[in-house]
């Protein structure tokens, strides 16, 4: 369950935390934060995802000898946008591979939406139920745009009058409504791509795995694309994504998966940075003195204090409670404050240290 936790200020200002808790119990006993002016304990918004919608249990996957799915046990809930991310080679597509029921694994199973991958009867309702987006876009050269998205309907069995409607809203959407009937061959990249979306959407699924989904879009289409995963996580579809864009998984993904064969961690793409490389913050003054420098670092929230120029740079817990603390100490020593900000670590740094940890 993630859990959005609002603490409200007596001048009506709100600190917003994000947690992953098992049980709204959990939330109950979290403290607030150490702040006087916090007029109420905390107000509770539950983004609920409901029940577990894919859940791996042990799922592996081997090519003769080699091992390219290693022991995955992972849960993704209902609504959630959940990324996959690793190098070429680590496995993610013979994931989702598996999970839409188009290879068997080698051990270990999974479930979507209750129905097991293992059971033929299962997988075909998996398969019908499913939205997929492969690195390939999977339509017919010679069919117009039009023609492509009826082919696909009726195999899904869309009724005619939902069929023509969501055939005109996914083009719509994606900007291709003009060029509906002219034939797809002759569509650059990133208008196939476009295509292969809204293919994967017209019966609507309630989970859909996408392979790239931005991949040979330019920046307006591509923001589209990110727009619109975040529009189907507001309406309850739980969207697997596997990206090498990492600026993208930061800013659409509830958790994200690092990957190599196996599982190498997994979490909030915060998270994931903090556990990392902790919090720290660096204020800019007029003037650093050896003084200021000594009384700062007696300080006991201050760890690992650097002095490069006149830029302090240190680790703390909690900057939010932090920073009112060492910018009042500094301007009663005489201190100038100029500029005070947390330092930020991406995710591609996240990324490079926990790949490259695995090698």
């Amino acid at each position: 369950m993630i859990v959005t936790v609002s603490y409200l200020y007596a001048d009506t200002r709100r600190l917003r935390q994000v947690f992953i808790l098992d049980s709204i119990e959990q939330v109950e006993r979290r403290e607030c934060p150490a702040d006087k002016k916090i007029k109420h304990r905390m107000l509770i918004f539950l983004s609920k995802m409901g029940d577990n919608m894919i859940e791996m249990r042990g799922l592996s996957r081997s090519f003769g000898n080699t091992r390219v799915v290693d022991n995955l046990n992972l849960t993704i809930n209902e609504g959630e946008v959940f990324g996959f991310l690793g190098p070429n080679g680590a496995g993610k597509t013979t994931t989702v591979r598996m999970l839409a029921c188009l290879i068997r694994p080698t051990d270990g199973t999974a479930l979507i939406n209750g129905l097991n991958i293992r059971n033929e009867k299962e997988a075909m309702r998996i398969r019908r139920e499913i939205g997929l987006l492969t690195e390939s876009p999977g339509l017919y050269d010679t069919l117009s745009a039009q023609r492509n998205l009826e082919f696909y309907a009726r195999l899904y069995d869309v009724p005619e009058v939902k069929r023509n409607e969501r055939i005109e809203h996914y083009l719509k959407m994606m900007g291709l409504w003009e060029k509906r009937k002219e034939p797809v061959g002759g569509f650059s990249k990133g208008m196939k791509q476009k295509m292969a979306i809204a293919r994967c959407l017209i019966h609507e699924p309630k989970v859909l795995f996408l392979d790239e989904p931005t991949s040979g879009l330019d920046p307006e289409a591509s923001r589209i694309v990110r727009d619109f995963i975040l529009e189907l996580k507001g309406e309850g579809r739980t969207i697997f994504l596997c990206t090498h864009n990492l600026d993208e998984a930061d800013r659409i993904c509830d958790r994200i998966a690092i990957m190599k064969g196996a599982i190498l961690g997994v979490d909030t793409p915060s998270r994931l940075k903090n556990d990392l490389y902790g919090r720290s913050i660096s204020i800019q003054l007029m003037e650093v003195t050896p003084e200021l420098v000594e009384k700062v670092q007696a300080l006991g929230f201050i760890k690992n204090l650097s002095v490069s120029g006149n830029t302090l740079t240190m680790s703390v817990g909690a900057p939010e409670q932090a920073n009112p603390a060492l910018v009042r100490v500094l301007v009663s020593m005489g201190a100038d404050v100029q500029f005070v900000y947390e330092n930020k670590h991406s995710l591609e740094e996240v990324y490079f240290k926990v790949t490259g940890a695995a090698k």
